[in-house]
């Protein structure tokens, strides 16, 4: 089933990628004035799902508003767009599809930012000997024309505007020096990079010398140092034998790159060193420090020699003569005996010195005894066999030799004596009776023989793959050590997802007593190949490993896929099987599956209940998830949620937030205000996300924000806008969710504080729960006056005509925060919308109301857009 499986899955995506994969739109050549706003498309035709990357000038565009729309079954378009065009925005641009390790590009066009002159050459850096004469170039275009070129080098004005493009003539440098170029039209002047001439010189000595070694041959690796502004041609590579004094070997010069070099033929069980220098066209860089490495064992080479016994009633005494260390190959482990007696093989035997005494001598008459030498890797060659006999048998079948000796001996002499007599007789008709003198006085002689006993010298399994051949740091393999199973008591089945680092797949685990546990096994992809790659994905099952939370998704273990000629093995991480998957696919199939299903209050308020837990028990630990969604809930066989993928998490080492420090896809809908803005992340922006969470539980899996556009989201949320109620949300479950959602950090709440407001509500609900009219506090008395009593019946305000002031303070709030608050939320007076009720330091009730003019309710929810890719 597996064959056919991967049959079936190449031949439809050869079938949907190879015939007609096409750009059918390439983006168009576009002129802006500069402020304006600009918009590129291109569509592809042929696959079922494209990640169509947008380049500018060879770099890769990393867009948070990029969308993609399906023009019809495996047609689909996308777009980039610029809101308002700046001069560094002005280049080339094209759509990029990488297919099975093909990358298929679009036809380029240019973005002309109308003004200033734009740079098509901009100047290189140079690397020259010192006095020699180089050219520097330059180019630029506007509109509008003509475009003129001024040079400077060092400081100082080269001559006077040309027309572009320009070529400048160097007679030549003594030191470093940088230069650049302006570009003028009628609309002003715009400046080059700046690049440098750089002066070539020695390289420094090569880094990171390490050595990977398989059987007798070494794979010698390095990084090059500074190359000293010239391209490095070749490095020499020094080796020493070391077993007690220091043996140079002769030097190895290889061409570069690559930096490595596999050595064969070395001696197994041997101490070497090497060191490594490069050169460029200067000359030779220093050598780098010695690095000292032993090659592994081996069988031993040669058979014991010297093998001899002494027979007595009492015991058999064996003994042979050691090894040379040469011939050894290694450690020495045991000498194994093996004999056969009766035409019957025995079981062998084990010494660990080069004598051997047994015990009741006679049974061993007629024995064959051979003997073979092993190390770690095996056993070497056998000894010709010896048969064990009494010293008296050994004597009487020696004289009984003798005497046949005497006898063929003479019988020898005999028939010499009768041909020599017959050559005398015969002399004279020796040249007529040629032929018959040496012809033979029968048939052709028949030789036998037998062949030497044979040996095999078998190569031993190769070992289970452990953490250390995965080149993680010590920290990480320390706490994965205690939780590596063993690959082969894993059965992998039929692939659960798959996403950008590698896939999920059902698999069953054989336990210590023999029963078959059903679990899930992500597995990192087979194409990556780094240690890098592999320790980023190992550190997910690092954190889970001290995860003991029924709410929390617990780490089974972490196995090795050895991979045959292949350095590194991929690692798995063995997670729980959970039944009905994550929670985002099993809300939207309550409301679009085949067979929709209802989902109850008290059920939801269970889910939201149960991920609180997790967050609370994760927060605790220190750690900070960032990536907290309905998608990374699962759901267990008893529908308890557990908080998994670990991906993007990070444990606090100190103080309380952690900064990205790179550009990776992150969950936009789901991020903080702070988050955006700063890249900072903390618990309470695990809050905001926990928020969103419950905002897709209520509104049963719709993409939050529908409507809005990645790129939009930050605005959107600066503005003081929210997410708006779903339709049959409660109102004091939306309390919650949107108390989440503070531009202020330390005004959201606490998990545990979540915990508690969830508990008190899920305890109000029956299993069928009824609505029933809530009480909202009345701003404003019947005659106009503020009253801090509850209102109910007549009282009591709808959704729709509710007032807010400015929202989400709380108590401790500094002055600049308040201040922030006011600019994030827009004002209450000038903005309205979506707001909860304001406590202030005493717990009373703050601003002045004011009704909200876009409501909490609207008549018509937006759905999700399936054509947008978040």
């Amino acid at each position: 089933m597996g064959i056919k499986f991967w049959i079936i899955f190449i031949l439809v995506h050869y079938s949907e990628g190879v015939h007609g994969l096409k750009f059918t739109k390439n983006p168009a050549n576009l002129t802006v004035t500069q402020g304006n706003m600009a918009r590129l498309g291109c569509a592809i035709e042929g696959l079922s799902e494209p990640e169509i990357v947008w380049m500018k000038d060879g770099e890769k565009l990393y867009s948070t508003d990029q969308m993609y729309i399906t023009l019809e079954a495996h047609h689909w378009e996308t777009f980039h767009s610029v809101k308002s065009v700046q001069q560094q925005d002005a280049g080339k641009y094209w759509c990029e599809v990488e297919y099975y390790g093909t990358v298929i590009s679009s036809e380029p066009a240019w973005i002309t930012v109308e003004g200033v002159p734009h740079f098509t050459k901009e100047p290189e850096d140079v690397a020259t000997f010192p006095g020699a004469p180089f050219n520097l170039t330059c180019a630029a275009v506007g509109p509008p024309e003509p475009v003129e070129v001024l040079w400077w080098l060092g400081g100082v004005q080269e001559g006077d505007f040309r027309p572009s493009p320009s070529v400048l003539f160097v007679r030549g440098v003594n030191d470093s020096v940088k230069f650049y170029c302006e570009a003028k039209n009628a609309r002003g002047i715009s400046i080059s990079r700046t690049g440098t001439v750089h002066i070539k010189v020695l390289p420094d000595s090569p880094t990171h010398v390490n050595i990977d070694q398989v059987a007798h041959n070494v794979t010698v690796m390095w990084r090059p140092g500074f190359t000293g502004h010239s391209d490095l041609s070749t490095c020499t590579i020094q080796m020493s034998k070391s077993p007690g004094r220091k043996v140079k070997l002769p030097e190895l010069q290889v061409t570069v790159p690559p930096f490595q070099h596999t050595i064969d033929g070395l001696n197994s069980h041997t101490n070497y060193s090497v060191r490594i220098r490069c050169d460029n066209e200067v000359g030779s860089s220093p050598f780098s420090p010695w690095i000292e490495f032993e090659t592994p064992e081996a069988v031993p080479a040669a058979a014991p020699k010297n093998f001899t016994f002494e027979l007595t009633e009492q015991q058999l005494s064996l003994k042979w003569a050691a090894l040379e260390e040469e011939e050894l190959n290694g450690r020495l482990l045991a000498y194994k005996v093996q004999w056969n007696l009766g035409g019957e093989s025995q079981e062998p035997l084990l010494f660990k010195e080069n004598i051997a005494h047994m015990s009741g001598g006679g049974r061993f008459f007629n024995a064959t005894f051979q003997v073979s030498a092993c190390t770690m890797a095996g056993c070497g060659p056998w000894s010709q066999p010896v048969l064990i006999m009494p010293a008296s048998v050994m004597q009487a079948q020696t004289q009984r030799g003798h005497m046949w000796v005497g006898l063929i001996l003479g019988l020898l002499v005999a028939t010499m004596v009768g041909l020599l007599l017959t050559v005398l007789v015969h002399r004279r008709g020796k040249e007529t009776q040629f032929g018959t003198v040496f012809k033979p006085p029968g048939g052709e002689t028949v030789v036998s023989f037998t062949a030497a006993r044979s040996f095999n010298r078998q190569c031993p399994e190769l070992p289970e793959s452990t953490l250390d051949s995965l080149g993680i740091n010590d920290e990480l393999k320390a706490k994965l050590r205690d939780v590596l199973i063993p690959e082969r008591l894993l059965t992998l089945g039929h692939m659960l997802g798959k996403g950008e680092f590698g896939s999920v797949r059902e698999a069953f685990l054989k336990t210590e007593d023999g029963s078959v546990q059903k679990v899930a096994v992500k597995v990192l992809k087979t194409d990556i190949n780094s240690s890098s790659d592999i320790e980023q994905c190992l550190k997910e099952a690092a954190y889970m490993k001290d995860f003991h939370h029924p709410n929390v998704i617990q780490l089974i273990g972490v196995s090795l896929h050895r991979r045959p000629q292949q350095r590194l093995p991929i690692p798995m991480v063995i997670l729980p099987f959970m039944k009905h998957g994550d929670l985002h696919t099993f809300l939207l199939m309550s409301r679009l599956g085949d067979d929709p299903f209802t989902l109850s209050l008290q059920m939801l308020v269970q889910f939201m209940l149960d991920v609180a837990r997790g967050m609370e028990y994760l927060s605790s630990k220190n750690i900070i998830h960032r990536d907290l969604a309905a998608r990374n809930c699962m759901l267990n066989e008893s529908m308890t949620v557990c908080v998994a993928d670990f991906g993007l998490s990070k444990k606090i080492y100190s103080g309380d937030y952690y900064r990205q420090g790179s550009v990776s896809k992150l969950p936009v809908k789901w991020i903080a205000l702070e988050s955006l803005a700063d890249n900072v992340y903390t618990t309470q922006s695990d809050v905001w996300a926990f928020g969103v969470t419950m905002w897709e539980i209520m509104a049963r899996g719709q993409t939050p924000y529908p409507g809005v556009e990645n790129s939009e989201i930050y605005e959107y949320l600066i503005k003081g806008e929210r997410l708006k109620q779903p339709p049959d949300c409660p109102d004091d479950i939306y309390e919650i969710m949107h108390s989440c959602w503070s531009p202020v950090p330390k005004c959201r709440p606490s998990f545990q504080h979540l915990i508690a407001q969830l508990e008190s509500l899920w305890a109000g609900l029956s299993p069928a729960p009824a609505k029933e009219p809530l009480l909202y506090v009345n701003l404003e008395g019947e005659e106009g006056e503020p009253d801090s009593g509850l209102g109910a019946g007549a009282g009591s305000v709808t959704t729709e005509e509710r007032s807010w002031g400015v929202p989400w303070q709380c108590v401790g709030m500094e002055e600049d925060e308040k201040d922030w608050l006011m600019v994030s939320s827009g004002a209450a007076l000038a903005i309205g919308g979506d707001y909860r009720y304001i406590i202030g330091p005493c717990g009373a009730i703050d601003g002045e109301s004011r009704r909200s003019e876009d409501g909490l309710s609207e008549d018509a929810k937006d759905e999700e857009e399936d054509i947008i890719n978040v």
